[in-house]
């Protein structure tokens, strides 16, 4: 292959790992080493196409299994969690509730149902945290 198509495969591929969502970080290896061996073409060094393709290879191989992760952890290590649902959220119960009792409540603009998952009662107006969501039902524990 010609230099010049090594090195826009490079930037193809990075540009990819950074146009989509999280990617996991494995283009940027892959784009790293396609722009090396344009790097080696592009400096007169005449390399027989199966050469190219093994340089490419083992570089892309090597790359990832050596760095990819400790790269990847270190980039990452400093974005705040995601939360997935409204578990861990705390919320007014409307009415007093036994525990495993059931009731209607209003919850961001829409009507859930409500259950208490501990063994202690919530009055009714209390605080009470959302331990997590079974189907479409907010199981509930009181605030201490």
């Amino acid at each position: 292959m010609q230099w010049w198509a090594w090195i826009a495969v490079g930037a193809v591929l990075l540009g990819a790992e950074m146009g989509l969502v999280n990617t996991q970080f494995y283009f940027v290896f892959v784009g790293a080493s396609a722009f090396v061996v344009g790097a080696l073409m592009l400096s007169g060094l005449r390399l027989a196409d199966w050469l190219q393709w093994l340089i490419f290879l083992v570089l892309a191989l090597s790359s990832m299994l050596v760095f990819r992760r400790r790269i990847y952890e270190r980039m990452r290590r400093n974005l705040p969690l995601l939360r997935a649902g409204p578990a861990g959220e705390i919320i007014v119960v409307p009415a007093a509730l036994a525990p495993g009792e059931a009731c209607r409540l209003e919850y961001r603009g829409s009507s859930w149902s409500a259950v208490n998952g501990a063994d202690t009662a919530i009055a009714a107006g209390a605080h009470a945290r959302i331990a997590r969501v079974e189907g479409l039902t907010l199981v509930l524990h009181g605030e201490d």
